[in-house]
């Protein structure tokens, strides 16, 4: 069984902050991949499914963001679950808008859903970190992350948490070059060249030969017809 949390804060008034973009992505796989209804439990909200032959809970927890971990510590007591078991999704400053990255334990960078998680679970958890950008200064980012995301960022949000989507099940059973491969054909899908396939026999036939302009006067052109 896999453990997949989203990070954010509970309420509508935070529910489209770029510091949810976690419960975004996990709103998004329970949708598409017809897990049960969204329950209370653990001190957060979970929903029951499979990602492929992969046995799922989806985790909210409504701690707000700095108490993450007494939820996620919670549910994996219950399940039995180790580190290991626990993929957490969340935003990311140190990445540019719409990039995606995997990492399988290591520190919390400030992040402080991370901070908490840490200091419940220990930090061998495995994260997938979702690129919100960076304000450009340190003091700006908690009213960064705590702000909506702009009507710019509409599209290439929508694609990440499809691309998220298309590939959770190569994430639940650990394959990530494969989860980010579905994720880059969302957000970066491959683009050909525009341009009409030569035809073959245009390829092999050569190049014609342009003919030098005849220079001679009329006069020299009825002498030489005549010779």
């Amino acid at each position: 069984m896999k453990l997949i949390v989203g990070l954010g804060n509970p309420g509508a008034k935070y529910a489209r902050n770029r510091h949810n973009i976690g419960f975004m992505a996990v709103d998004r796989i329970a949708a598409d991949h017809g897990f049960g209804p969204w329950r209370a439990k653990f001190q957060g909200q979970i929903s029951e499914g499979r990602l492929g032959s992969t046995k799922v809970l989806l985790l909210k927890p409504e701690t707000f963001m700095n108490l993450s971990g007494q939820s996620v510590g919670e549910a994996m007591r219950f399940y039995k679950l180790t580190p290991e078991d626990v993929i957490v999704i969340h935003d990311e400053i140190d990445l540019a808008p719409g990039k995606c990255r995997v990492k399988q334990g290591g520190g919390h960078a400030g992040h402080n859903g991370l901070r908490s998680l840490h200091g419940h679970i220990g930090d061998s958890y495995g994260r997938v970190r979702l690129g919100v950008g960076h304000p450009g200064r340190k003091e700006a980012v908690p009213g960064y992350v705590l702000h909506d995301f702009a009507k710019a960022d509409e599209d290439w949000l929508d694609d990440l948490l499809r691309g998220l989507s298309d590939g959770a099940a190569d994430l639940a059973a650990g394959d990530s070059g494969r989860f980010m491969n579905a994720v880059a054909l969302r957000t970066a899908p491959p683009r050909s060249s525009g341009k009409a396939p030569e035809p073959e026999a245009a390829k092999q036939a050569p190049a014609p030969v342009a003919e030098a302009p005849d220079a001679r006067s009329p006069l020299q052109k009825l002498v030489d017809k005549f010779r």
